[in-house]
């Protein structure tokens, strides 16, 4: 359980939420809700304990898990079984009874042979209080239920994708027993049949849950009460339904609060003429002066009406002349240690050519946007960088955003022939404002690292963009932005998503299938592999 009592929430300067304070109990599962950039996941790293709020205070009652939407510090040497199993302390039990064996198999003396006996018999019942081999049973169970397969588990966290790093860390915490998960954005990177999995596991879940997700599908599933963050008013709404009442009940919300707006302006207004009229007399100056200050106090003491939602204005580069095969692959493979995650890739992007890149994860579909962006190289083939090409790369992670760095000092890295007043007007056209400039990259949500991200791709000139996941961590508004902006690019795309809309707004001409590599003209009966892959 976490008890939420009377907490101010800022991000530097900038003061996101103002005394706020909930409950969340076992059985609630709560869906944090608002757009990008409102301090959602400011408020769950908070919560996590990440994350100190300037007041108030948060009290948990029992263990805590967090999935963050950008998990690292693990380590990579780490197999993913190992990973998984440490969350209950099984990695450490299970190494040490395989060691106790060895050494019962290789003990040269009776005394080394009983030392041996006694280290496993220990081992073995730490195993048995931990669950045993029920515990690694359920272990397996989770792992192939957000989309693991069996020949990943002994593989090393370094060797995996960022898809399925993502897939270890929200399998590790589920595998965890925690009284109350905090998940932010838990779908990223699943596909359909792990979804759906994790709809069914959180909504049979007993202890309390808060999630961010801007899956609408997910959260009308799963959440039993929903908490916006309202930017404009710096509070949290909170709402004790699901998500179609709560849709209904904050526009009923939104029209009482106007209602009450235009009522107490039009009795400040009568009180103001009235206290006009009354100003010139010296009886009844005292009482006008009261009056206006009456008015002033009404209008103060109300709820301000929620403006419009600002939306990023989202540019793609106009792109820079270029030859007819701007971008080209011959002959790529790249393995991790022993996995080969693909061989003799061969790919030509002609001048704005589209091309979505489809497989499941693991399949390499990040591994190849990097080796094309220069950003790895491989260990066999070559890319060949054509006349004329600026390539543009995002990334799924967002590496190319140093964290220390301020959001200023990355659009400016990215496009030094910018002003100081122009980088500045760029940042507002995707809602970087004021003081936002100034926050380190590093403490930014998923989606306004996106939203930067974009931002840095304007002035590039790029001719071929490496799009990874472009709409991930995005709100409905910003995402119909991007889509928006990849349908009217008219330079060269090559993308790998898991989102259908995406795939309908880039328009591909060509579609290439890891890790085989084969490559086809598009056709529809590709678009149900999408949310597959």
């Amino acid at each position: 359980m976490i008890t939420v009592r009377n907490i101010d929430v800022r991000v530097g300067a900038r003061l996101l939420l103002s005394d706020v304070s909930f409950h969340v109990t076992p059985g609630d599962r709560v869906a944090l809700v608002g757009r990008n950039g409102a301090g959602k996941t400011t408020l769950m790293r908070t919560l996590a304990g990440e994350l100190r709020p300037v007041g108030g205070s948060i009290q948990a009652t029992g263990p805590v898990g967090y999935l963050a939407q950008d998990p690292r510090g693990a380590d990579q040497d780490q197999t993913v079984s190992g990973r998984v199993l440490a969350a209950r302390g099984l990695d450490r039990v299970t190494a040490e009874l395989r060691a106790a064996e060895l050494a019962m198999s290789e003990a040269g003396s009776d005394a080394e042979r009983d030392r041996a006996m006694r280290a496993y018999a220990r081992a073995q019942d730490e195993f048995d209080a931990l669950g045993g081999y029920a515990a690694e049973a359920v272990a397996a169970q989770v792992t192939s239920g957000v989309g693991l397969p069996d020949r990943v588990l002994t593989q090393r966290l370094g060797e995996l994708s960022g898809g399925q790093r993502r897939r270890v860390e929200l399998a590790r915490l589920l595998f965890a027993e925690q009284d109350t998960l905090l998940l932010d954005e838990p779908t990223n990177h699943l596909d359909a049949d792990s979804v759906a999995w994790l709809r069914d596991f959180l909504k049979g879940f007993p202890g309390g849950l808060m999630m961010i997700s801007h899956d609408t599908d997910l959260v009308a599933a799963v959440a039993n009460r929903v908490f916006h963050v309202d930017a404009e008013r710096l509070v949290l709404d909170v709402y004790n339904t699901g998500w179609r009442r709560y849709r209904t009940d904050r526009e009923a919300a939104e029209r009482r609060r106007a209602r009450e707006r235009a009522n107490a302006e039009r009795k400040a207004a009568a009180l103001r003429a009235q206290a006009e009229k009354m100003r010139s007399h010296v009886a009844t100056a005292v009482a006008a002066r009261n009056m206006a200050r009456r008015a002033d106090t009404m209008l103060r003491e109300l709820e301000p009406v929620r403006r419009a939602e600002r939306v990023a204005r989202v540019r793609l580069p106009v792109p820079a002349p270029c030859g007819r095969v701007p971008l080209a692959a011959a002959g790529l493979a790249k393995a991790y240690g022993e996995h080969h995650v693909f061989d003799g890739i061969d790919l030509a992007v002609d001048r704005g050519s589209r091309v979505v890149v489809l497989g499941l994860n693991g399949a390499g579909k990040t591994t190849l946007l990097r080796v094309l962006a220069g950003e790895l190289t491989p260990d066999r083939g070559h890319v060949v960088r054509g006349h004329g090409l600026r390539l543009g790369y995002f990334a799924q992670e967002h590496e190319t955003l140093a964290p220390t760095s301020t959001v200023f000092e990355a659009l400016s890295s990215a496009a030094p022939e910018l002003t100081h007043g122009e980088v500045r007007q760029v940042l507002g056209a995707f809602l970087f404002r004021g003081d936002d400039v100034d926050k380190p990259t590093g403490v930014l949500s998923g989606g306004e690292k996106t939203r930067l991200a974009l931002a840095c791709l304007v002035h590039s000139g790029a001719n071929v963009l490496l799009l990874d996941e472009p709409t991930n961590n995005l709100d409905p508004l910003s995402r119909d932005e991007v889509l928006g902006a990849v349908s009217d690019y008219p330079g060269a795309i090559v993308m790998v998503t898991h989102d259908r809309g995406a795939v309908e707004a880039l328009r591909p001409d060509r579609v290439l299938i890891l890790p085989d590599g084969d490559e086809d003209l598009w056709n529809d009966e590709y678009a149900d592999l999408v949310s597959l892959a």
